[in-house]
């Protein structure tokens, strides 16, 4: 008989569900559920760009939304039944953590708090925490202390203390009000297995590794000394934590009764414990090591997997045990804004469709636009790791177009992803291949060809429109036992399309040019020094070249 998963994919605007054969891989059921708070599910605050936050109501209608769904869509395959599905996997976004009372429930639910964003959970992408990132990257090197050594070296405002830590800060009611703090994809598992309390939920290694500075070369997260140090509160918070981290594919518990009936699920079926997107979405397009895995979204993570002897890499977010793969080490790295930008560009400046600005870009030759653009709009996640940098674009003249822009920008997404290629090959990491997924892989072969010119690779799209989702179904295809091991499931349930995306020689020519220039912006903007007195002549230069 056959039997399926259920892979929970918990995005920045949506959630989506995605029911999965697990002999196969093959896809027999998805929906997606638009969160319905904020701005396309994201709250903001006009007088403060750098915050972001959802509403944890959101993630449990979501749940029921896009489940209901997935079922529907399945039930018209010949064979199925909910009662083949033998494990649920949940990924998210991340870091993404939430005050929470002594039962798990964020208080967000308590009628104080009912309408503070301080008191829902905090998207990735808030950066309010800047000068927080800040101060636990000084501390830790002042004290000489090893706990940015497998995240990069430096903190990030997106991750988990440093968000914590400002909240305290900013909203110390909301604060004392939090018994704990729990990520996203440790939160919405527990709560699917009915499970009260956080202590009592399995905490994944992913988002403690590469966002909570967790490892076990110093005995799980920082000390209650260090974080003490930083603000009492934080060390007060430390026991109230935890200790111990698994890996996504382990068993959380058995899905709530209360929730099976909610959406017509056998109650008992087993709930992997939780991972990020980005690391499931790895899962899901075939990750091994040699292959990097970009999952391109409203922002971009690189994912790969090595063995124990990969060595720390400076600038990327995490270089964590089991992150990804059980028994293998993850390294995660990223940018900041790439989909986000495109966006911004289409809908607040050119006020154009993509469909329109990516005609007019793809007309136009490498070097054509006489443009060069920094990726930077959201600050510079790898390998700067910097969220006060900003966005530029070099060369404008009053004949420039909107295409032109566009196209700069995609090229410059595809910049900084070869430094980040470039930045983790320097430590001794081979990258053989690249395979993309996401949205902008699917839809815009420009986008894909430019990354191709620019890296100088092949570039391979994963078979799954959903590989998030699908990595998520893998996570719970393990804990139900349909698979033993990772390695097994991803042999059995992913792949890539015959599409590769195949670097111009001449389109290569062009861009390590305009890559060497890329970099002399790069480093000069961010703060590594260097001359960019020529950049706009050598852009005017090589306009005339290409197109005369």
């Amino acid at each position: 008989m056959a039997s399926y998963a259920l892979g929970l994919d918990y995005g920045t605007n949506s959630v989506r569900a995605l029911i999965v054969d697990t002999a196969t891989g093959e896809e027999v059921g998805t929906s997606v559920w638009n969160y319905q708070r904020g701005e396309e599910g994201v709250i903001l605050d006009p007088r403060d760009p750098h915050l972001a936050r959802q509403h944890p109501q959101d993630y449990v209608e979501g749940f029921s939304g896009c489940v209901n769904g997935a079922i529907k869509q399945a039930s018209t395959h010949v064979g199925f039944s909910v009662d083949q599905i033998v494990g649920i996997g949940v990924d998210t976004t991340g870091s993404t953590p939430i005050p929470v009372d002594d039962t798990g429930k964020p208080i967000v639910y308590q009628e104080r708090f009912e309408k503070d964003p301080n008191a829902m959970a905090w998207l990735w992408k808030d950066h309010t925490s800047f000068a927080e990132a800040a101060e636990i990257t000084e501390l830790a090197k002042k004290r000489g202390e090893p706990y940015l050594e497998k995240c990069g070296g430096t903190y990030s405002s997106e991750w988990f203390w440093s968000k914590i830590l400002h909240c305290a800060r900013v909203a110390p009611e909301v604060f004392d009000a939090a018994h704990t703090w729990a990520e996203a994809q440790d939160d919405i598992p527990g709560w699917l297995c009915g499970i009260k309390g956080m202590e009592n939920v399995k905490r994944g290694v992913c988002a403690a590794g590469h966002k909570a500075m967790y490892h076990p070369d110093w005995g799980g997260l920082p000390s209650e000394d260090f974080l003490h140090a930083l603000d009492p509160r934080l060390g007060a918070l430390r026991s109230r934590l935890y200790t111990t981290t698994y890996p996504a594919g382990d068993k959380v518990g058995g899905l709530d009764t209360e929730i099976a009936f909610w959406v017509g699920l056998p109650a008992g079926i087993p709930v992997s414990v939780g991972a990020f997107d980005a690391h499931l979405g790895a899962v899901g397009s075939g990750v091994k090591p040699g292959t990097m895995v970009k999952i391109i979204g409203t922002s971009t993570c690189d994912i790969m997997v090595g063995d124990a002897s990969t060595p720390d890499i400076p600038g990327v977010c995490g270089v964590v045990p089991g992150s990804v793969i059980p028994g293998m080490v993850g390294i995660e790295a990223g940018q900041s804004a790439v989909g986000d930008l495109f966006n911004w560009f289409a809908s607040r400046v050119a006020r154009s469709t993509h469909e329109d600005l990516t005609a007019e870009a793809g007309a136009l030759k490498p070097g054509q636009s006489g443009l060069l653009a920094l990726d930077w709009n959201n600050g510079n996640r790898t390998v700067l790791v910097d969220p006060l940098l900003t966005g530029l674009t070099v060369g404008q003249t009053l004949h420039s177009t909107a295409g032109e822009t566009y196209r700069a920008l995609i090229e410059a997404t595809a910049y900084g992803a070869r430094r980040i290629i470039e930045q983790i090959r320097a430590h001794g990491v081979a990258v053989d291949e690249i395979v993309m997924c996401g949205g902008i892989a699917e839809k815009s072969p420009l986008v894909m060809q430019i990354y191709a010119d620019v890296c100088d690779m092949p570039i391979k799209t994963s078979r799954s429109a959903q590989t998030c989702a699908l990595g998520a179904a893998i996570a719970g295809s393990v804990a139900g036992g349909a698979h033993s091991d990772f390695l097994s499931a991803i042999g059995a349930m992913t792949g890539v399309k015959d599409k590769v995306y195949q670097p111009s020689p001449v389109a290569v020519a062009i861009y390590n040019r305009l890559y060497e220039m890329y970099l002399r912006l790069h480093d000069a903007f961010g703060g590594l020094g260097g001359d960019v007195s020529k950049v706009m002549k050598d852009l005017l230069a090589l306009k005339r070249e290409v197109t005369t």
